[in-house]
């Protein structure tokens, strides 16, 4: 039940459009086949240009990381450059120089408590005490100037350097631009502490924060990058000072400035802790999740901020520890997708509006014709045959229109020959009918005379009278066109008994009928017509006495009834004439009813055989050409005609009754 009811929506919808006009049909099918495929392309493009588009922006963006990461790092390399300068400066060694076992690197001083351990490793003229001679501290002085000229020369240079400061590792410092805001030495700055960590490594720490030196042009904290190098002795590999140095973070600023990403994207540094080190003026996000990062190449990612999705296209920067990162609305990106969307719509929406159009022309070009004939079709069934459909195309609307017009004059034509053989059947009926008259009239005369024969003891005349009797009984079949074979039998064996009579010892005959096939119904009167045919042109020319054998017997599934006869025989001419009238009327009356009144007539020298061509005519009328009669013979040896009838147990219905 629940699949029967699973079926009969489909069914539902199935019938619905089977039941849909034509013209309907053709604009749905027009529309498919011009309509769906525009908007697929349409789709397909879109989606196309869409990856493409989002291709080219995400190349064309890490190309410009590229370039941003390359001036980084060549001023990051600036500044590593400069620190080996510094420390390979002879002035600066000598800074650096401290006497063996006055300072402890690890052990943290005050500023007096380094003046004091410096004073003590004298030579060193940058070793200031108040026990130095007025020649030492010129000295001092003069040392001290010439470093910084030195590290100003780097200053003057590199216009992004915003400072260098270089201090031993007693906490004694010299810079150009650079100083201490209090008296606490610098060696206790965690700067200070990161670049031992890197035992002589350049590094970038990022914006320095809540540090003991400041700047003459006071620079702020969110304006520098500061970087670090501890100098280191290459003997002990002790640590002999601190090189550090601040980076104008407007050189940063400068080169991812001039870089712009739709109409408000931009460009922002990050280092590898997380924090950022240039972000411009009211960036979109504050900070910028090291998960979504990988730290080893580049690629991209897309977040939602405030109600609103951005992409990120980000590349890393072997050195220094940097990613920079492009950040821009998603929104600006499909500026150019809004375009082609544009294009893709108006196109599809052309096509659409060109393939409706064309849709509904098309589907009323072909449904009209068609409306038309079956308005014609409607006209010709309530009876009007003498409408015509005219119509000039030469399709197949067309062609159905001239075969329409040909089947009216068709039903016309076999409307008239209908007519014409119901009168001929009427007045054939009319003959039948007056025809029956006599042998009936005939058949009792007969049977009276048979009576009164009997009765005075007039036995040939009464078997004579009895046999014509019989032969009427049998001929009229009570109307009916198919009788048993037992019956067609009788009505042979009386026919030739009333001919042994009229020829005496002239005739003889022979019936052989298979007693389980004597109750098959055959058509009445076929063998008669045969036996009257070997008794007048077989035995009767015979010099002497002559037999005639009927037989029937089953075949293959056929009845198959010979009269053998041993007469005259016919003349291979003459026989050659018989066998094609045979043909001729088996096929003439295979071709209709209309044909068969132009079977050979019974008159002049289709006299005969004429009774074959009837039984022929008529076996071939009632079961097709397969069955008829057959006719072989041999000048002086006789004739042998054999009948093929098929196999009938019972009377079919339709040969009940009287039938012209």
């Amino acid at each position: 039940m629940r699949n029967r009811r699973s079926e009969r929506p489909w069914e539902l919808r199935r019938f619905l459009l089977n039941n849909l006009p034509i013209r309907y049909k053709l604009i749905v099918h027009f529309l498919l086949i011009s309509i769906l495929p525009s908007i697929g392309l349409g789709l397909l493009t879109n989606w196309t240009v869409d990856r493409i588009i989002e291709r080219q922006i995400t190349d064309t963006t890490l190309q410009l990381i590229s370039k941003v990461n390359h001036s980084l790092e060549a001023y990051v390399e600036n500044l590593q450059n400069i620190t080996y300068f510094i420390s390979f400066n002879p002035e600066v060694q000598r800074f650096l120089e401290v006497r063996p076992g006055t300072v402890d690197d690890n052990v943290p001083t005050t500023a007096a408590e380094d003046r004091a351990s410096v004073a003590a490793s004298l030579p060193s003229p940058l070793a200031v005490s108040d026990t130095n001679t007025p020649e030492q501290l010129l000295e001092a002085g003069n040392e001290y100037y010439e470093i910084r000229k030195f590290l100003q020369g780097f200053t003057t240079l590199h216009s992004e350097v915003a400072g260098i400061l270089v201090v031993n590792s007693q906490g004694q410092y010299i810079s150009n631009e650079m100083y201490a805001r209090t008296e606490e030495s610098l060696t206790r700055e965690s700067w200070y502490a990161e670049a031992i960590r890197n035992k002589g490594i350049f590094k970038i720490i990022g914006h320095p924060h809540h540090r003991n030196v400041t700047t003459h042009v006071n620079y702020q904290d969110s304006e520098v990058v500061s970087a670090v190098r501890a100098i280191l002795d290459p003997d002990t590999q002790q640590v002999k000072g601190v090189i550090l140095i601040d980076l104008k973070l407007r050189v940063i600023a400068e080169t991812a400035q001039d870089v712009r990403l739709g109409k408000t994207g931009y460009l922002t540094v990050v280092d590898g802790e997380g924090e950022l080190i240039y972000a411009p003026p009211d960036p979109y996000i504050e900070q910028i999740p090291l998960e979504h990062l990988d730290p080893s190449g580049s690629g991209t990612y897309s977040e939602r901020i405030g109600g609103r999705d951005f992409q990120f296209v980000y590349r890393h920067a072997t050195f220094p520890d940097w990613t920079t990162v492009g950040i821009f609305p998603m929104s600006e990106s499909a500026a150019e997708m809004r375009e082609i969307r544009f294009y893709v719509v108006s196109f599809v929406f052309i096509v659409c509006l060109l393939g409706m159009t064309a849709s509904f022309y098309l589907a009323h070009s072909i449904s009209r014709p068609i409306g038309q004939l079956a308005s014609f079709m409607q006209k010709a069934q309530s009876g009007d045959l003498t409408i015509r459909h005219w119509s000039d195309r030469t399709d197949e609307i067309g062609l159905l229109g001239r075969q329409f017009n040909a089947m009216l004059l068709q039903i016309h034509r076999l409307l008239s020959l209908t007519e014409l053989q119901e009168r001929q059947k009427r007045e054939a009926e009319l003959r039948s009918l007056q025809a029956h008259i006599k042998p009936h009239f005939l058949y009792n005369t007969l049977d009276t005379i048979h009576w009164m024969a009997r009765r005075r003891g007039a036995e040939d005349i009464a078997e004579m009278a009895e046999s014509l009797s019989r032969l009427f009984r049998i001929g009229l079949s009570k109307g009916h066109d198919m009788i048993p074979l037992n019956d067609e039998n009788e009505h042979v064996r009386s026919y030739l008994q009333i001919q042994h009579v009229r020829y005496q010892n002239k005739l003889d005959y022979t019936l052989s009928i298979d007693p389980k096939i004597q109750d098959v119904h055959v058509l009445k009167l076929i063998l008669q017509p045969i036996v009257e045919n070997a008794i007048y042109h077989g035995i009767k020319e015979r010099r002497g006495p002559g037999h005639i054998t009927v037989e029937a017997a089953e075949e293959d599934g056929i009845l198959v009834l010979t009269v053998r006869d041993d007469g005259k025989g016919i003349p291979p001419e003459k026989l050659a004439v018989l066998q094609r009238k045979l043909q001729a009327a088996a096929a003439v009356s295979a071709e209709g009813p209309e044909k068969t009144a132009t079977a050979p007539d019974s008159s002049g020298e289709d006299q005969q055989g004429y009774g074959m061509m009837n039984v022929q005519a008529r076996i071939a009328l009632t079961f097709g050409s397969r069955y008829g009669v057959t006719i072989q013979s041999e000048e002086g040896h006789g004739t042998t005609v054999t009948v093929l009838h098929p196999i009938v147990r019972e009377n079919p219905a339709w040969m009940g009754g009287n039938r012209t």
